[in-house]
């Protein structure tokens, strides 16, 4: 391909210098398709392509040809709501700007209907029943026009995001290594999924051994983690090997290590340091061959800081930390992780599986709090009450509320646009109707002259939760 050209009609082009590391590029992912969301996903690169087409085809496909000086990407889509020539984006001023080309059933950015508009960083674009996100993500570089389809990676390791995709990369690496792994983040992002995936790419014949710290009584701690023998206390009727030698050849994964009081942790810094574990009530060590991974979503430097976690056991802990993004700052990920949870949830019929347009949107518009756990046990839920048909809005669980004490709403990160007086006034609306119908999504609406979809929307993006209004 030709050297990216200074052409007005051109898309974004992003120029990079060599000691900059990935600088941002225009990216569209193809996420999801409402009548067969176990289809692969893909990554369209998009700088260095003067036009993106849009319309249906017999066979989805996705080609690059060159017109006279200009590269065009044809996207074709297996939807027959789409139209033969339904959308496209080209450069205008330095942004991109997506048009409806008279489209029958109209193009939609975010869940509302435009003839065009100029994207914006996560916009989620619309054509018939096909879902579209557009990010500018620092990435490394790709054949211009290219599409990435699907990655071939273990549940948990399968990602578009390309930030994440290199840290999963270097995961992989030190996988049959003995590096103890810190895998770090919100509740619910999926940090055992990743650490069974790191010990199914270890190679290690041993088990592997998950352990709560939070769930374990603190009395009890040392005798489950280091194993006791007969009479070493009150209630030890026999000798107890362990959780730990139960992991002997295998990966021991410790998931809320910032849990652990500091007498545990003294102990098992000792099992680290020199590869034995000597059970409560024992005088003679017993070798162990551990390969350890953690897991917290708490900050243990800060902890450190504070003399609340060990310094030397961090140190010793710390050979590769991963932070694992919550699920609304990779939405990229949703159509790989939809079609990785919907094989879990109903392994027998998944291929048959499809979802309502409304639905697809809710889902890919939702905020997610409680990550993909939340997404998992949502989609559970909503295949049983669909009874073997498509997914329809009406049955998505609400959007889970967090527990109190839980992580306040984010603050808008860099690039995001920040709430305008318009927004702060619609929100206290909302508030003031929800309060007013008690949590009813559907008076809301009518009360509003909106759809239920737009309501969803709205409630996901200003962080309200109708069952907070329910008994006021």
């Amino acid at each position: 391909m030709s050297a990216a050209r200074e052409d007005p009609t051109t898309l974004v082009r992003t120029r990079r210098r060599a000691d900059a590391g990935h600088a941002p590029r225009p990216l569209l992912f193809l996420v999801l398709q409402c009548q067969r969301p176990m289809d692969p996903p893909a990554r369209l690169p998009l700088d260095g392509v003067d036009e993106v087409g849009f319309g249906r085809g017999p066979v989805r496909s996705i080609g690059r040809r060159i017109e006279g000086d200009r590269t065009i990407l044809d996207v074709r889509l297996e939807d027959g709501w789409v139209s033969s020539r339904h959308a496209r984006i080209t450069r205008e001023g330095g942004r991109l700007r997506l048009e409806d080309l008279g489209s029958t059933n109209g193009t939609f950015v975010n869940g509302v209907p435009q003839r065009s508009a100029l994207l914006a960083e996560g916009d989620l674009i619309e054509l018939g029943h096909t879902f579209f996100l557009f990010r500018e993500a620092a990435a490394p570089d790709e054949p211009a026009g290219g599409a990435t389809q699907g990655a071939d990676q273990p549940f948990g390791l399968a990602t578009f995001s390309p930030e994440l995709s290199e840290r999963f990369a270097s995961l992989r690496a030190v996988a049959p290594a003995p590096i103890p792994v810190v895998l770090q983040g919100e509740s619910g992002t999926g940090k055992e999924v990743v650490a069974r995936a790191v010990h199914a790419l270890s190679g290690r014949p041993g088990p592997f051994v998950a352990i709560n710290c939070g769930a374990l009584p603190e009395s009890l701690i040392e005798s489950e983690l280091f194993g006791h023998k007969k009479g070493a206390f009150s209630g030890a009727a026999e000798d107890r090997p362990g959780l730990i030698r139960a992991a002997d050849r295998g990966t021991l994964f410790l998931d809320e290590i910032g849990d652990l009081p500091a007498a545990s942790q003294t102990a098992f810094l000792r099992v680290l340091q020199e590869s034995e574990v000597v059970a409560v009530g024992a005088t003679r060590p017993v070798k162990v061959d551990l390969r350890v991974v953690v897991a917290t979503h708490r900050d243990l430097p800060a902890m450190v800081e504070r003399g609340d976690f060990r310094g030397d056991l961090f140190a010793r802990l710390s050979g590769f930390v991963l932070e694992l993004p919550p699920l609304r700052r990779r939405r990229e990920d949703l159509g790989l992780l939809i079609a990785a949870l919907l094989r879990r949830a109903a392994p027998d019929r998944a291929a048959s599986i499809s979802l309502g347009c409304e639905a697809a949107r809710a889902l890919l518009l939702r905020e997610w709090r409680l990550n993909v756990r939340e997404l998992e046990k949502c989609l559970a839920t909503a295949i049983v009450l669909a009874g073997g048909g498509r997914v329809e809005l009406d049955h998505l669980p609400p959007p889970a509320v967090l527990p109190r004490g839980g992580p306040a709403p984010e603050a808008p990160q860099p690039g995001e646009p920040q709430r305008s007086d318009e927004e702060d006034r619609r929100r206290e609306a909302l508030i003031r109707l929800f309060r007013e119908h008690r949590g009813n999504v559907s008076a809301v609406a009518r009360a509003m002259g909106k759809g239920r979809t737009q309501i969803h929307r709205w409630i996901a993006r200003y962080g309200i939760e109708p069952g907070d209004y329910r008994d006021g």
